[in-house]
């Protein structure tokens, strides 16, 4: 079933229990490196204590795929945009989980396709970044703390093409999938209809059209797949700034579960 909703450009506003700075410090300085020496610079949100301290606790793994304008090194702009909201007190209580914040470099994508076309077909080669990411992903399922049934994905822009890449090519790694003004490989799509699926996109945004998101989710209910799409009809594209202000998105999809479909 698709359930589509159209929202207002009046943001949901989180209560802030801590400024964005200390919500930042949350995030470790993290890189990850492979035996081949390929490395990948990312930002770790470790369990919440005291329930880290319990050796036989596993929780959700997050993984969080940030925009073109958070590319580089610094291990510092991936925090930009929406991943903090994970950190904030009500969420870490409610939601004691994982996340990931892995950087892509200057020059490479998520996935190396153009963002501004109608359509694209997924790369029979997975990018750079994307396979350092997931291999990043696996080694944290290895260490035995991450509950391999609650794994989420989700991302913005560059991310959003990110998430929906992800999920076509490991459709049996994610309990749920969130891109965010990205746009999907239409024929690939139907790999996705055992993942629940939220996306949201601006209806004004110019950098990736809104079409992108719609079509998308139209495919996958064709394929027999159930998602939410929520356009923002006064929203450009930054709809990021709706999206991770939406505590629905939350409980969402920390209630979905790999294998179990939740309402």
């Amino acid at each position: 079933m698709l359930l589509r909703t159209t929202l207002m450009t009046t943001l949901l506003v989180l209560p802030h229990f801590a400024q964005a700075d200390d919500l930042a410090d949350q995030f470790e300085k993290r890189i990850y490196e492979n035996d081949k020496g390929e490395s990948l610079p990312y930002r770790y949100l470790p369990a919440p204590v005291p329930m880290k301290d319990d050796p036989n606790a596993k929780f959700p793994l997050v993984i969080f795929l940030h925009g073109a304008g958070e590319r580089g090194t610094d291990n510092t702009k991936p925090l930009v945009h929406g991943v903090k909201t994970f950190a904030m007190d009500e969420y870490r209580k409610k939601y004691p989980c994982y996340v990931i914040a892995p950087q892509c470099p200057d020059g490479k994508r998520w996935v190396e396709v153009d963002w501004a076309l109608d359509s694209h077909t997924m790369p029979e080669k997975i990018s750079d970044p994307l396979r350092l990411t997931m291999e990043l992903v696996d080694s944290l399922l290895k260490s035995g703390k991450v509950d391999p049934d609650l794994v989420y994905i989700t991302g913005l822009s560059m991310g959003g093409f990110g998430t929906w890449d992800a999920a076509q090519r490991f459709p049996d790694k994610f309990a749920a999938a969130a891109p965010v003004c990205g746009g999907a490989d239409l024929e690939q799509v139907k790999r996705l209809k055992n993942i629940p699926l939220w996306t949201f996109h601006g209806l004004k945004d110019t950098v990736v059209k809104p079409h992108r998101s719609r079509k998308a989710v139209e495919a996958l209910k064709a394929a027999g797949g159930d998602a939410r799409l929520t356009e923002y009809p006064n929203v450009g594209h930054n709809s990021w700034v709706n999206a991770y202000n939406t505590p629905e998105l939350y409980e969402w999809m920390f209630s979905q579960r790999r294998g179990k479909r939740a309402n």
